[in-house]
């Protein structure tokens, strides 16, 4: 092979691949996180996540990182295997549309996409253009890559021995692992496609075992999911299989087709494609894709079964009260990262669960003086505090990487709630010292006074929940309820601060038990500011990414 060839050949090929990257990244960025909201709003039921799965991996140009993504949404618990089962099988016909597109030979318009990338990238300074601008620069790449992938192929029908070698490929079994490991090196069955069209069109492969070549392309895209899942939990392993048992179902069923109806076949592919050997391959593709998700869609009870029995057993489940340990992130899960801040607000959730919890334990044991409750206390808070470290260090982490553009406005927010969360903590700490300070002094509390602290309680109680859920579901629906509230815990701190007064000036109570009363209300109070930061951090996401400051209770 005449040297130049082959370097023609492995620059196109790098373009190309660069090019599916950057296009591939940059439609993630750009709109991953509405693409996740649709991902998780529209997978309730099979059908409607099959189709889910074929309009996603459409868009991002990617089995492998929508199948990849769904493998992360299962590890963290945000699917089920029932619904990523329908994702999965729509994501194989997803795929199909890039070998769709370079079988049209866009390649004349390429300079253009090239040029209004490069122009939007280096000179836009919008975030969103920029974006989009790198999908557009991705897409020029891509098709400047198949451009030199295929001048270089038109020289190698010049070479008798190449023309030779390609000749002699004739077995089915042997195309369909050629075209396993390819695709399981490159880890895009794209690619691999294209290059095995490309070939087509230049007469280099036969059609036939063309068709072939494409069945082991589709196994050899199992590899990333695979490969993402193996430091995952069982069930993203389970994830992972079905992917792979669905190809190599799919795989045997037209192996046998291919081999009793080769010649109709491809009849039927060259009257759809004009007689045009690249579409010839494009359409088959995509026809085979669809068929076999006709065939085996009936059947993904019996594949998530299946998993099942290759991957046997449960893992350890993990509570919200289990100590020092992380749930849904950590060093040895699944890390993509368009799921990494939806796991984040999981595991904060799970952290806000715990110090309210917390506050309402230590404000139990402040009337009861019960010493397991107590402990309890500083035990949960040693916890709190490990999740505090745990999940500022992931989010340090993971600003690191190509985020969406959306979840990449909101670190700076899920910092602050993380502060905020593990401050509502250190109050119920200060509870647990009150108890104590109480306990050892033998100090009472009138039932007037546990009335109102059990009054002021409800109410912060109400104003974290409220804003735990607003958080966690950037719903706005609570924001008039958490600032009716505000107000009226700042007032209630207020009156009984000056109901507290007035016992002591009346000696009713002891200027111990005043102290305390006194440090249990600005305790609460200053618990319901935390929770309004909370409440308000997804409405100032935006300030905080355009250099506002936000005033935040410290």
């Amino acid at each position: 092979m005449n040297a130049s060839i082959l370097l023609a050949m492995s620059g196109g090929l790098g373009l190309f691949l660069f090019g599916m990257k950057l296009m591939s990244e940059g439609i993630e960025k750009a709109a991953g996180a509405k693409l996740r909201g649709i991902l998780e709003f529209f997978t309730t039921n099979r059908f409607t996540g099959m189709l889910v799965g074929v309009v996603f991996t459409a868009i991002i140009q990617s089995s492998s990182a929508c199948t990849v993504m769904v493998v992360s949404f299962v590890n963290s618990g945000l699917m089920n295997l029932y619904q990523a089962a329908g994702v999965i099988l729509g994501a194989n016909i997803g795929t199909t549309v890039t070998s769709q597109l370079v079988s049209f030979n866009l390649s004349e318009i390429a300079p253009v996409f090239l040029l209004g990338g490069v122009v939007a990238v280096m000179f836009v300074k919008n975030n969103t253009v920029t974006k989009i601008g790198e999908i557009v620069l991705g897409f020029g790449v891509l098709f400047m890559g198949l451009s030199a992938m295929s001048g270089a192929m038109a020289g190698l029908k010049e070479d008798p021995g190449i023309v030779q070698l390609f000749a002699s490929l004739t077995n089915p079994v042997f195309a369909i692992l050629l075209g396993t490991i390819v695709t399981a090196i490159i880890q895009s069955s794209s690619v691999t496609v294209s290059i095995v069209l490309l070939m087509a069109n230049q007469g280099l492969l036969e059609l036939p075992i063309c068709m072939f070549i494409i069945l082991g392309c589709n196994i050899g895209a199992c590899a990333s999911a695979t490969l993402a899942s193996l430091v995952g939990k069982k069930d993203a392993k389970r994830a992972a299989m079905i992917h792979l048992l669905f190809n190599v179902f799919g795989t045997v069923i037209f192996y046998f087709v291919f081999l009793v109806a080769m010649e109709p076949f491809l009849d039927l592919m060259n009257m759809i494609s004009g007689g045009n050997p690249g579409r010839c391959v494009a359409n088959a593709h995509t026809i085979t894709k669809v068929l076999q998700v006709i065939l085996l869609f009936p059947f993904v009870g019996f594949l998530v079964k299946m998993t099942y029995l290759v991957v046997p057993g449960d893992d350890k489940k993990v509570g919200y009260r289990d100590s020092f340990q992380l749930k849904y992130i950590g060093d040895k899960v699944v890390f993509n990262p368009a799921t990494a801040v939806v796991e984040v607000i999981k595991e904060i959730e799970r952290m806000a669960d715990l110090a309210s919890e917390n506050l309402n334990r230590a404000m139990n044991a402040l009337i009861t003086l019960d010493e397991e409750d107590i402990q309890e206390v500083y035990a949960v808070e040693k916890n709190i505090n490990f999740l505090n470290h745990a999940i500022t260090n992931y989010l340090v982490k993971i600003n690191q990487t190509t985020l969406p553009i959306e979840d990449l406005k909101s670190i700076g927010a899920l910092f602050h709630v993380v502060n905020d969360i593990e401050r509502i903590g250190d109050h119920a700490e200060n509870v647990a010292d009150c108890a104590c300070r109480r306990k050892e002094n033998g100090t009472v509390f009138s039932k007037s006074a546990q009335k109102e602290m059990g009054e002021m309680l409800d109410m912060v109680n109400k104003i974290v929940q409220y804003s735990v859920e607003m958080f966690t579901r950037s719903n706005e629906s609570h924001v008039k309820d958490i600032m009716e509230l505000e107000d009226a815990i700042d007032g209630k701190e207020r009156e009984l601060q000056q109901l507290h007064i007035d016992r002591l000036t009346r000696n009713e109570c002891t200027p111990e038990a005043g102290m305390l009363f006194s440090d249990i209300f600005s305790g609460l109070e200053r618990v319901s500011d935390h929770a309004t930061n909370i409440a308000f951090s997804i409405l100032h996401s935006d300030s905080d990414d355009s250099g506002e400051e936000v005033v935040r209770v410290r």
